[in-house]
Formats: structure tokens, sequence, C-alpha cells
């Protein structure tokens, strides 16, 4: 396998930060990273115990000591980009201040995190098609990101800020506009650029929820509470 089919992922993970990092969670972080590593250029279906470890440089066995099997490592990886995904969306989700402004920058943020991660989405995305394990991983992430949106935009409805509209329906379409955008974008080489998946989603986005005569403003009068 040549150098450019194995390029690594640009955006590992560390371990999780502690007065003292115990030696377990180097391990499996280091699992994670060997499969975000090996995802980057090939599909979830060639991915190997032993590939895994090989790259880690510990033992196959101890591999069954943080992970049941491959697919629990995808879950692990996914619930990963829902929290990387979730903090980039507190502008918007929870913020206060101009709604249009908040959602500009939870767009901004999840483009960001996206760009680097788009290998990982198609590789869950693609492998869902035939792996029924996957695929609920995959519905079941989205339909958390729908259970909040869909928070967000009823309360922005209860203080006028967004028409009257089935909140539910609009949220689930959004949402898989951007996870298709997003597959497309930068889940192969080479990635597109960032800017015209972001000015693309902001126009849907905030035309769809607060008015098509806001695009391009800096500012509007509208004020979250």
């Amino acid at each position: 396998m040549s150098n450019t089919e194995r390029s690594p992922s640009p955006l590992h993970l560390t371990p999780k930060p502690t007065t003292r990092i115990a030696r377990s969670e180097q391990t499996r972080t280091a699992i994670m990273n060997a499969a975000l590593d090996f995802l980057w250029s090939r599909p979830f279906r060639e991915v190997t115990v032993n590939e895994l470890m090989t790259s880690t440089g510990v033992s196959r066995s101890a591999f069954y000591h943080y992970f049941n099997d491959l697919h629990e490592v995808m879950e692990s990886l996914l619930e990963m980009l829902k929290e990387e995904i979730l903090n980039v969306d507190e502008p918007w989700l929870m913020g206060v201040g101009d709604p249009v402004d908040l959602i500009r920058q939870t767009l901004a943020g999840l483009v960001d995190v996206c760009y680097e991660r788009g290998p990982f989405v198609r590789a869950i995305i693609d492998a869902g098609a035939t792996d029924t394990r996957l695929d609920k991983a995959w519905v079941d992430f989205l339909i958390s990101f729908d259970d909040a949106g869909t928070a967000r935009i009823e309360a922005d409805q209860k203080q006028g800020l967004i028409p009257a509209l089935d909140a539910r329906p609009v949220m689930f379409a959004l949402n898989r506009m951007n996870a298709y955008a997003i597959h497309q974008a930068f889940g192969q080489h080479p990635r597109q650029p960032k800017e015209p998946v972001l000015e693309t989603m902001e126009r849907v986005w905030i035309s769809t929820l607060y008015g098509s005569e806001f695009l391009g403003n800096n500012s509007t009068p509208l004020v979250r509470k």
C-alpha cells in the first residue's frame, strides 16, 4: 500500500486529559487513531484487527481489552464525532442574541469539524448501506441532532423568530442535506473547499428558518432571549 493511499487522518484523538494519562487510555486512543488513519483511504469492510494493531505496535490480543469488535470502534468514533459537533452546535442550540449570527457560527464550526472528519463520515455512511448495525448507529446519530434542532426551532417559534412550520420534518431535511453535502464534499480525495459548502448551508438554513431577507446581512433585528 503506497503512502498516498494510506495518508493519515489529519485530525487524531488525544487521550482524555488527566493528571497522569493511564496506559489503557493511551492504548484505546491509539487503536481509534489507527482506525481513523485506515478509514482515511479505505472502506470499513477492509478493516482488520491485525492491521489496526500492527500500526499501534500493541499486540493483537490487547484489542479485545478495549473493544468487543470492530463495530464498537466505529461506534466509539461516531460518539466522538457527536461530541465534537454538539460542541460547535452550542451557539445556535443554546446561545442568545441574533439567531442568524448564531446559526452562522454553528454552521462554520460544523464545516470545520466535518472537513477533518469527512472520510470517517463517508466510511460509516457507505458501510451502513450493507451493515445493519452501523446503519442503526448512523440513524440514531442523526436522530439525536433532529431532536436537539427540533427543540431549538420550537423555542424560537415561541419567541416569534421562526414562522409557523412543522419543526421536525424541516429539521430532518436540513440535517440530511448537511450529511449528504459533507459526504460528497469532504469524504473523498481531493476534498472540496470549505467555503462553497458553508455558503450553501447558510443559504438554505437561514432562508428556511429565519427568512431569505437576512441572507448576506452581518446582523439582523432578530433577538433571541
